[in-house]
């Protein structure tokens, strides 16, 4: 409402967005809303907090023998439900990672576990990533209802939250390719 009032005052009118305005964010719902008025609009890509935040963390989001996908999905509610089917999630293998979804980790590990994935699935949350106050929290899956974890931080779930490849002991048995 804000970009079309201003835009339609004839202002330049600047949105900034942390990550990529199209990556469960709400650039393209901005975007039509402008187009369907008649005002043209540039899109900026970003990078989005969903592979940025692990890659900060030493995380993968896909490791050549350990996780060949994975799926970005939101954890926040719409009309009041969940719009991810979780169980195909865990039925899929790879990588999960999770935005917006520290208000609802309980539920969203109950149902990965309920629809087949491990319950020692490793799991890591990554809060403020990129930043000198960056930090990493890691559990099992089936812990993580129970693992404090800040909001907002970015949820990965698979095999390469155990990783840490920018801190590998020396001479650890850690195999490449």
């Amino acid at each position: 409402v804000l970009l079309l009032r201003l835009a339609r005052e004839g202002k330049r009118v600047v949105r900034l967005k942390g990550g990529d305005p199209f990556v469960i964010g709400r650039g393209g719902e901005e975007a039509l809303a402008l187009a369907l008025e008649g005002i043209s609009c540039e899109i900026v890509p970003g990078i989005t907090s969903a592979v940025a935040a692990p890659a900060a963390a030493g995380i993968p989001v896909t490791q050549r023998g350990v996780s060949a996908m994975f799926t970005v999905v939101t954890g926040h509610r719409q009309h009041g439900e969940m719009p991810v089917n979780w169980a195909a999630l865990a039925q899929a293998g790879g990588t999960i990672v999770v935005l917006m979804g520290v208000a609802e980790r309980g539920v969203i590990a109950q149902a990965l576990i309920a629809g087949g994935m491990a319950p020692d699935t490793p799991v890591a949350a990554i809060l403020r990533a990129t930043t000198v106050e960056q930090s990493v929290t890691r559990c099992r899956l089936d812990a993580l209802a129970d693992t404090a974890v800040k909001s907002p931080a970015t949820l990965v779930i698979g095999a390469v939250a155990a990783l840490n490849v920018c801190e590998v002991a020396a001479g650890a048995a850690y195999a490449v390719g």
